[in-house]
């Protein structure tokens, strides 16, 4: 008779994780802004907020939204998720409609914010981050909702027991496991 087999350890961050592969530059990069923007919000409205009001107001929402990123896509779990598409989403319709207003109107943006110009003064990384950050997200959504349990014959007609048949994890169309069967390893 052949022992059970150890389970595997439990990684801390799973495969499915926005902290995984590319995730993990995203949430640098985000967090490398959330402390870029804030600090220089801060600065501006600490020092010259009446020079340029608008400016500075909408340099620290950015900031807001860039920390918001950062922690959300830093945890990972399907709550976490939610709420970094809203970011990240916020963050490109902020980038489009500030970047608009400020080629528009440059008088009220006498300083320039994370946003105006569509992010120029930051190499227009604030105008494609939003896009990687929500690919990224769409890639980790579809690949965890791959991954549910699978409901077997005998469990759909009540022919086995609760806890009799192990859920397989399906990769992909077509690609499921077959259920591990009693007594094998």
């Amino acid at each position: 008779m052949s022992e059970p087999a150890a389970p595997p350890e439990l990684s801390a961050s799973p495969p499915d994780s926005t902290r995984t592969g590319p995730g993990r530059l995203l949430v640098a990069v985000y967090g490398l802004f959330a402390l870029s923007a804030s600090a220089r919000a801060v600065v501006q409205i600490a020092t010259k907020f009446h020079h340029a009001p608008v400016a500075y107001v909408l340099s620290a929402l950015a900031g807001v939204v860039y920390i918001i990123a950062t922690v959300t896509l830093g945890r990972g779990g399907p709550v976490a998720r939610r709420i970094a598409v809203f970011s990240c989403s916020f963050e490109l319709v902020g980038v489009l409609v500030v970047g608009t207003w400020s080629v528009a109107d440059p008088a009220t943006f006498p300083d320039a914010t994370v946003w105006s110009t569509y992010g120029i003064g930051y190499g227009f990384v604030p105008l494609v981050l939003p896009v990687f950050g929500l690919l990224w997200l769409r890639r980790v959504n579809r690949r965890t909702r791959v991954k549910q349990p699978v409901v077997t014959p005998a469990e759909n007609e009540g022919g086995a027991a609760a806890g009799d048949v192990d859920p397989v994890e399906v990769s992909g169309p077509g690609r499921g496991a077959a259920p591990a069967t009693p007594g094998t390893a």
